[in-house]
């Protein structure tokens, strides 16, 4: 166990959460102390959902533990069912009362109840979130459709051809990255196919629905992070055909129409020449060719990061410099990705080795989490959220997807706009000595009839020089300021090296560019 400040993934009981909290008629008991019930906040605060997650803790204290904790599971599990009256109840434990042993799914599934009760077995030490959802909506599914499950061998019925056909959407959760926005938008992708949707789980389905899962022809695994595991026991056990593309871009979005038609037996010509995305012609307008070749690092879970190196390598034209992932399940998927573009994998879960590999790469781009925006600004470069794990400002009040042909348009704009801002604010900074733009002169079109602004307080200014003992001259400083923030670090480091290689203590302007031509070979 490591002792953190962040952590992308929180414990599988999380995971467990985040799919009770996204179906209807579903209740979660959690065997668990009384400071364990921080995660309602997840949801409430930072989701900003309407409701409070369909959870009951049984909440043991420390002078419980000389007691029947069993007796408290039994007493919290039977309250529970009575006052919510739940189609299905899950029952588990976080990670502290783990170390109990006091086996709450079995003792509840030994409590009768007339309802389907779901044991969760989610080895908080050794597992994290995208596990524990993953686990538990198979296990849910599984409960939910056990009766219906042919014989071994059994081919699956033909469709009626009377009837169009359907599929489920899968994967969308609570807490998911844009989960709330994807799902309409694939919904309308779908229909232009002639495809009906089935079911969409777990987000806003009951345990009643998920019983008519088999009836679909065939599974979208939307978020495999969380719909895998489903999907492919579905596959063995009812023979659904299952997708593989995550429709995040538009390469990826025609290469799912492509394969949803193929599994449906519809045409697929048609909407993909009615597809309408901004994206690609953006990328090639004037305003954006200053985007080629951009440097950029990319980390988040397995599927929103190996969708955006495809992106920022096949449709911006970026560089990819850096590929990882926290999602040690899908390390395999991230792998095969690091390889096609030539970089280093880079799989943990330890924001401060991602950290350690963005300052030595010195992007002009970074594309990740939460945890990474804070990372990209201490290091003064921009950033544009992928991935979650995300805070308040990465559910927003608009539609916002990132799946589909719009959800390429959102892309564009999300990622193109922290480099065009900082474009602009390095155009402010080389003009800020100006004598008509800098930040004391009065608007020059009213001449001189306002008063002059009070100067605005320097940011820009280069941080003091390092341990190596070199100083800046004023005009060196000066100097440094006009190169674009983004790449300033990088510049300030070169030249520094270059100083103490030539055994140079104080940095002139002519220093600068010396290191500038030495590197620039």
């Amino acid at each position: 166990m490591q002792l953190t400040l962040w952590t992308y993934e929180g414990p599988p009981h999380v995971g467990a959460m985040r799919v009770a909290t996204a179906m209807r008629g579903v209740h979660y008991v959690l065997h668990a102390p009384q400071g364990d019930t921080y995660a309602d906040l997840l949801f409430t605060m930072i989701e900003r959902r309407s409701t409070r997650p369909p959870v009951t803790y049984t909440t043991f204290q420390a002078r419980d533990l000389g007691g029947d904790t069993a007796d408290l599971v039994r007493t919290t599990v039977a309250a529970a069912y009575e006052r919510y009256r739940p189609e299905a109840l899950l029952v588990g434990e976080s990670c502290t009362a783990e170390l109990i042993q006091d086996q709450p799914g079995a003792m509840a599934r030994g409590m009768d109840l007339p309802v389907p009760v779901i044991p969760l077995e989610l080895p908080a030490y050794s597992r994290k979130e995208n596990w524990g959802a993953s686990e538990t909506f198979y296990h849910l599914v599984r409960a939910m459709v056990a009766s219906q499950v042919p014989a071994p061998g059994t081919e699956p019925p033909a469709r009626d051809p009377g009837r169009r056909p359907s599929a489920n959407l899968l994967g969308p959760s609570a807490l998911g990255f844009r989960c709330r926005d994807d799902v309409p938008e694939i919904i309308r992708l779908l229909e232009t196919l002639g495809i009906d949707v089935n079911v969409v789980a777990p987000e806003g389905a009951s345990p009643s629905d998920l019983g008519r899962i088999p009836a679909a022809d065939f599974n979208i695994c939307l978020y495999p992070e969380v719909a895998y595991t489903a999907c492919a026991w579905l596959k063995r056990a009812f023979g659904q055909p299952m997708t593989s593309t995550i429709p995040i871009g538009i390469g990826a979005t025609r290469d799912f129409i492509a394969e949803v038609c193929a599994l449906a037996g519809t045409d697929a010509e048609a909407a993909l020449q009615d597809a309408a995305a901004r994206l690609p012609w953006y990328s090639r307008s004037v305003d954006s060719t200053y985007l080629t070749g951009k440097r950029v690092f990319i980390f988040g879970d397995a599927s929103h990061a190996v969708a955006a190196a495809r992106i920022a390598d096949e449709e911006l034209g970026f560089t990819v410099v850096g590929l990882g992932t926290y999602s040690r399940e899908f390390a395999r998927e991230l792998r095969q990705a690091a390889k096609h573009y030539g970089v280093e994998p880079l799989i943990t879960d330890d924001y401060l080795e991602v950290e350690s590999q963005v300052a030595a790469l010195q992007p002009e781009l970074v594309l990740g989490t939460q945890m990474e925006r804070h990372v990209a600004k201490r290091l003064g470069i921009p950033c544009a959220v992928i991935s979650a794990p995300v805070h308040v400002q990465d559910f927003p009040a608009r539609y916002s997807p990132q799946m589909g042909f719009e959800g390429a348009n959102v892309l564009f704009d999300t990622w193109v706009h922290p480099l065009m801002m900082g474009l602009e604010e390095h155009l402010l900074g080389m003009f800020r000595e100006d004598f008509e733009f800098n930040d004391t002169a009065a608007p020059s079109h009213l001449d001189g009839e306002s008063p002059p602004r009070e100067a605005l307080p320097e940011t820009s200014k280069p941080a003091p020089a390092g341990d190596d003992g070199c100083d800046w001259t004023p005009e060196a400083e000066s100097e440094l300021r006009k190169i674009p923030f983004f790449v300033r670090g990088k510049a300030r480091r070169n030249t520094e090296r270059f100083a103490v290689e030539s055994g140079i203590a104080r940095i002139t302007v002519e220093t600068l560019y010396d290191a500038k031509a030495h590197f620039g070979r």
